[in-house]
């Protein structure tokens, strides 16, 4: 096992790891032209994204006629319907305006027309780069991981004041969960069919609710570092488990985290919640069972038969291979050294015991230990 020390030192490396990856990749020509295409696009108030939500719940990126076309060389398909947004009018005041508004101003808002704008699924042309090119839903299924999403959500909801639900992802509007701290309620999407996206949605919310609840100490930090925080603590916790959820997370936290000063920020501020979620996973994962295979041989070695030992030192060679988690692959290389002594040790008498009762046998030292090296 693990020193204390060591385990630290490996939940450290994680959010490390996970913060050069995330920078490499905004790095990136790819990255850098997806903020160009950011930039293209109007920034709306809040009172026109109402107006869009309400009526393209959809849209995903919204662009005037003439702009998709000069800007995205796109056009709008024949037959579309428009998403009216308020435009405002703007005119020139005369003294007289400025007297009656008690202004010095020399331009006013006197009024707003509403103009048509088009959802990028409403045009054609040429392709346009979005969040979707770095957030890649296409993660593999995972054995195991039913079980430890199911603990996971049993003990919040039996252990804390969370309260976890599932309800369709259709209700969702888009997402595949949410936190809503009014109410310190986690909803994931019950009918997500990839397991291991699933269980990282549930890691994502408690991390929101650990980071951003109303008591927490970042409630109030902006949207971007809030999503930045929790999908980074989501992605620890998945690689803690030996799960690669980089298709999706990495390219969600960049979406976010636009610039490496929010990066560094927002991640700066996760390790506490980052070692907590990492303990709740292996204490779950212990009592599931799903650690049974790595704890092999538990038993003290000097009491193993020969052949047993053989057989435990072939298993573990096979697990060394086959493991992905770097931590769990350092512990099962220490197993593996601890058999390889024994064995030593045993031949080594074994071979003492044999040249004292043949003295006339000389055995040639320097090539049994070169014998013995691995």
């Amino acid at each position: 096992m693990p020193t204390k020390e060591e385990a630290e030192e490996w939940k450290k490396q994680l959010v490390d790891n996970a913060e050069q990856q995330i920078l490499n990749l905004t790095d990136s020509e790819k990255f850098k032209s997806y903020l160009d295409t950011v930039a293209k696009f109007h920034r709306y108030s809040q009172r026109n994204i109402d107006l869009i939500y309400s009526q393209n719940p959809s849209a995903s990126q919204v662009a005037g006629f003439k702009k998709w076309q000069n800007d995205f060389k796109r056009s709008v398909n024949k037959g579309e319907k428009g998403i009216r947004i308020a435009a405002p009018i703007i005119k020139k005041l005369t003294p007289d305006d400025q007297k009656r508004l008690d202004t010095t101003e020399e331009k006013a808002i006197v009024g707003y027309r509403y103009l048509p704008i088009f959802d990028v699924a409403q045009t054609s042309g040429d392709p346009v780069l979005s969040a979707k090119d770095f957030v890649k839903e296409n993660l593999a299924d995972h054995q195991n991981v039913t079980s430890l999403y199911n603990a996971f959500k049993d003990y919040l909801n039996q252990q804390t004041d969370l309260q976890v639900s599932e309800m369709p992802l259709a209700n969702l509007n888009g997402a595949k969960g949410y936190f809503q701290p009014s109410t310190n309620e986690i909803v994931i999407g019950g009918d997500e069919p990839d397991n291991a996206l699933k269980l990282k949605t549930l890691y994502h919310e408690y991390a929101h609710s650990q980071l951003h609840g109303l008591k927490s100490a970042f409630k109030d930090r902006p949207r971007a570092y809030q999503e930045t925080q929790a999908e980074a603590v989501a992605y620890v916790a998945m690689q803690n488990i030996g799960v690669d959820t980089s298709n999706y997370s990495l390219g969600y936290v960049a979406t976010w985290a636009k610039d490496k000063a929010v990066i560094h920020s927002a991640l700066s501020e996760i390790q506490q919640v980052s070692n907590k979620v990492i303990e709740l996973s292996d204490g779950l994962t212990k009592q599931l069972g799903l650690q049974e295979a790595q704890k092999e041989p538990e038993h003290d070695l000097k009491k193993l038969s020969a052949q047993e030992l053989n057989k435990s030192y072939q298993s573990l060679q096979q697990q060394v291979q086959q493991a992905t988690n770097p931590q769990q692959k350092s512990e099962l290389k220490n197993k593996l050294n601890d058999l390889h002594h024994e064995i030593s040790n045993r031949t080594q008498k074994q071979l003492q015991a044999f040249t004292e009762e043949n003295p006339s046998i000389k055995q040639p030292k320097s090539e049994l230990d070169q014998s013995l090296k691995r």
